[in-house]
This record gives C-alpha cells, sequence and structure tokens, in this order.
C-alpha cells in the first residue's frame, strides 16, 4: 500500500507553475495560488511562475524553455484542459513530450469522478517527459488543482513515497541522451 517512509530523507524539487488564460491576471490566479501554496508547504521550491495566453505555441515554447532551464524539475500547467475551441494546453504539452505519462490521466479521472461524478470527463489531464523534466496540465480549477496535488502530484514528488515515485526516477529521465 501506498505510504510516506519517514526513515528516508525528504528531497525537494523544484517546480514551475504556468496558469494558461485569456482572462485571468496575477489576482485572479487563485489555481496558480493553490499550486504555489502546496508546493511551497510540501518543502519543494517554485522554480518559476507565469501566466500565458491560450496559445499552443507560446504554451509549447514556455515548455521548452523551462526543460532546457537546469533549475526545474517539473512544470505543472493549470488551465486549457476543456473542450472548447481555445483550450490547447494538451496539444502544447504533446508538442513537447518525449513520452507521455498515460496513467496520470487516468488516474486523474478517477480522482475526479469521487469528486465531481461523470462532469470528469471533461477534463483532459495529461502528464510527461521532456530533456529530463516532468510536465503536467491540470485543469483551471482551484478544486482540480487541489485534487491533482494532494491525491497525486503530493505524493509522486515526495521521495519517501512507497512502493514508488517519481523522483527517484529522475536522474535516469533523460538516460538516453547521454548513451555514446
Amino acid at each position: 500500500m501506498s505510504r510516506i517512509d519517514e526513515s528516508i530523507d525528504f528531497i525537494p524539487v523544484r517546480i514551475a507553475v504556468l496558469t494558461v488564460s485569456d482572462t485571468r491576471g496575477p489576482q485572479e490566479d487563485k489555481s496558480g495560488d493553490v499550486l504555489v501554496a502546496r508546493i511551497e508547504g510540501a518543502g519543494h521550491s517554485l522554480a518559476a511562475r507565469k501566466i500565458l495566453r491560450d496559445d499552443r505555441a507560446a504554451i509549447a515554447d514556455q515548455l521548452r524553455a523551462w526543460c532546457a532551464d537546469p533549475n526545474i524539475d517539473v512544470v505543472i500547467s493549470t488551465g486549457g484542459t476543456g473542450l472548447t475551441g481555445r483550450d490547447v494546453s494538451v496539444e502544447a504539452h504533446r508538442d513537447v513530450y518525449e513520452k507521455e505519462i498515460d496513467a496520470f490521466g487516468t488516474v486523474f479521472t478517477i480522482v475526479s469522478m469521487q469528486k465531481i461524478g461523470t462532469s470528469a470527463v471533461q477534463s483532459r489531464a495529461t502528464g510527461g517527459v521532456a530533456q529530463g523534466t516532468y510536465l503536467f496540465a491540470l485543469p483551471g480549477s482551484p478544486g482540480a488543482c487541489k485534487d491533482a496535488w494532494d491525491e497525486i502530484l503530493g505524493k509522486q514528488l515526495d521521495y519517501r513515497h512507497r512502493p514508488c515515485n517519481f523522483v527517484e526516477i529522475m536522474p535516469r529521465l533523460d538516460e538516453h541522451q547521454r548513451r555514446k
């Protein structure tokens, strides 16, 4: 069963938060605020934070820039995962991924079903890896960000989480690029 092994030292990771919205500014960015509070509350570092409009190329460019930054281990975006014409975060993430973490969306849907029932089908939360960096796209609601962090990311980004976690394999995410 899933648990935190208190005999192991916590390893903080450096996390960037990207809010995707055509309407929100820093004062209205409740979802970004939720993520920052949880990141810092867990003992991780906020490496960067930005708000971008729903523009696929701009989102993908920002994700690539943060993946190339050696001071960022994880990028979490919020917003733009729905079904409307302006919702392009998932497509931008997939433009950048080297590998998709297929089960992330599935587990997020299971968590969401417990909170919002069949409305969970309207979310396209996704996760992946690029250039040794984890990338996660979450819906733009504060509740969805709380659920994703509390039920999935908070655990998987904790090195002490057993039986396994994302942090322990982080050094190997880009091993294919180091081979000769």
